[in-house]
């Protein structure tokens, strides 16, 4: 089943993807095909394993849920075409119901399960590859598994040959015993499926229309059809409920890691670490244990990520370090650090050599190169030039209620520590501004800004307000200290100095 890589996929009439099924395994008001793994739904791996296939349509039967799986496709793959399959008669009637919406449809048609979410597309393409060079008129994927309870059997005849596919419900003891199994896959020529589908009967255990039952019928008929097995059985298991839902999971994740590791990426611990199918990580690059990266996330050669970090549709430019973090949507440049314990929301740009530290929140932020906001601040809606350094606890006071206003401060800018920068305002460049300050005004470029009251001591205040506490008692000794005389205080020195 091997296709070469080198040579370009062979393409199909139509691809025909059942998801009209209701799932009521996954209690779940989410259709089973939109039930989400690696980055993608089911239903989203199932297209993007037979997108090199380049079908000329691609059906998808819908039914339980119809009108969120249509918006899901509107999303992820708008060129593909909902069928509505009214009621679920069985999988035949859904590949009947999905070819009467082109009835002049000729050539090979691929029908698979919508939630098979671990089919790749080479084993697609080695699917139809194996039919073409059988010249076959109905070939089925199948597999060879371990325990075959709950699935379809492959029957062959002395030859090898495929005589039938056989329900479990339907199956003898003698049947039940073969391990070879249906993969819910099939190529076909439109024509001959069109006329196998309207002799379906029903008679079986369901009353339903079974796909698998067009087998027999053509072989009795002489024509020339196959049965071609997958390479890695795991590539044909569906998800029926939550617990298949997380063993899938978990083998497509290790898919991932396996690729990432042999391409050059360190991952230090692939049981806690989790990489979408539609990331990207360059070579060189250490994952450390509890990373997450998910959706568009990149990451570029010799960056560093973790532990215990996640990453959402971010970019990480190389050499770049993020420890101990959650990104969202953010930019975060070369040479740059992030964490321990930050948050960069949507918005978020870092500049090469930026740092974002502790304990620190950005949001539609702007960090020049070689700025740091070392900890314990929010920037909000701010621009912040090169080489500056934000103090700790510094608030970028964004929003008034009703609007946001930004922030821009120049290069070299110095700002104290818990100083509250009150938008729209900007620090000109090599301004300071002392430590709690609230600036409200623009600050002129080399300028000092000081925005807070003159200190004012109340005497005696504790003594007069909190008597009888522990502070009140030690502001009286303190108190007492200072008005003895002198040579009182100083006579311990002078025993010592007689002794």
């Amino acid at each position: 089943m091997t296709h070469p890589a080198s040579e370009p996929a062979p393409a199909v009439a139509a691809v025909v993807v059942l998801a009209a099924g209701q799932g009521t395994r996954m209690r779940s008001s989410v259709p089973k095909v939109l039930h989400a793994l690696g980055g993608r739904s089911m239903l989203g791996h199932v297209l993007a394993a037979a997108a090199p296939l380049r079908a000329a349509h691609t059906l998808v039967v819908v039914g339980s849920g119809r009108e969120q799986v249509r918006a899901h496709l509107a999303e992820v793959a708008p060129a593909a075409r909902p069928v509505v399959q009214e009621e679920q008669l069985g999988s035949g009637h859904a590949a009947e119901v999905a070819l009467a919406a082109v009835p002049d449809l000729e050539g090979s048609v691929l029908v698979v399960n919508g939630d098979s979410p671990l089919l790749t597309s080479r084993t697609l393409t080695g699917l139809v590859a194996a039919h073409d060079a059988a010249g076959s008129v109905f070939t089925v994927l199948t597999a060879e598994v371990a325990d075959p309870t709950g699935l379809g059997r492959i029957v062959r005849d002395e030859h090898g040959a495929p005589r039938a596919i056989v329900e479990e419900r339907d199956a003898t003891d003698e049947q039940r015993a073969i391990r070879e199994v249906n993969a819910g896959v099939y190529v076909a020529n439109a024509g001959t499926l069109r006329r196998v589908l309207a002799g379906l009967g029903t008679s079986n255990a369901q009353g339903e229309q079974y796909l698998t039952d067009a087998l027999a019928p053509l072989v009795a008929g002489g024509a020339p059809t196959a049965a071609v097995r997958a390479e890695d059985p795991d590539d044909v298991l569906g998800c029926n409920d939550r617990r298949e839902l997380a063993v899938r999971r978990r083998t497509l994740n290790d898919r991932v890691l396996d690729g990432l590791m042999r391409d050059g990426v360190t991952v230090v611990d692939p049981a806690t670490t989790w990489v979408d199918v539609t990331v990207t990580v360059g070579n060189d690059t250490v994952l450390e244990p509890g990373t997450q990266l998910r959706g568009t996330t990149t990451v570029a050669p010799g960056a560093s990520v973790g532990p215990d970090t996640t990453l959402v549709d971010c970019a990480v430019a190389a050499g770049a370090t993020v420890v101990r973090s959650h990104c969202l949507g953010a930019e975060i440049g070369p040479e740059a650090s992030v964490g321990p314990f930050s948050y960069l929301r949507p918005g978020t740009r870092l500049a090469r050599g930026a740092k974002v530290g502790a304990f620190v929140e950005t949001k539609n932020a702007e960090v020049g190169e070689g700025s740091k906001v070392p900890h314990l601040s929010y920037v909000g809606d701010a621009t912040i030039g090169a080489g500056a350094n934000i103090g700790a606890a510094t608030v970028f006071v964004n929003y008034d209620g009703v609007t946001k206003h930004r922030t821009t401060i120049g290069d070299q800018v110095r700002i104290g520590s818990d100083t509250m920068l009150v938008a729209p305002v900007v620090v000109g460049d090599g301004a300071y501004t002392a430590a709690g300050s609230v600036i409200t005004s623009d600050v002129p470029p080399g300028a000092m800004a000081v925005a807070r009251a003159p200190q004012r001591n109340v005497a005696g205040w504790v003594r007069r307000r909190r008597p009888g506490t522990a502070a009140a008692e030690a502001a009286a000794a303190a108190e007492s200290r200072a008005e003895a005389p002198r040579e009182d205080r100083d006579e311990p020195s002078r025993a010592n100095s007689d002794s």
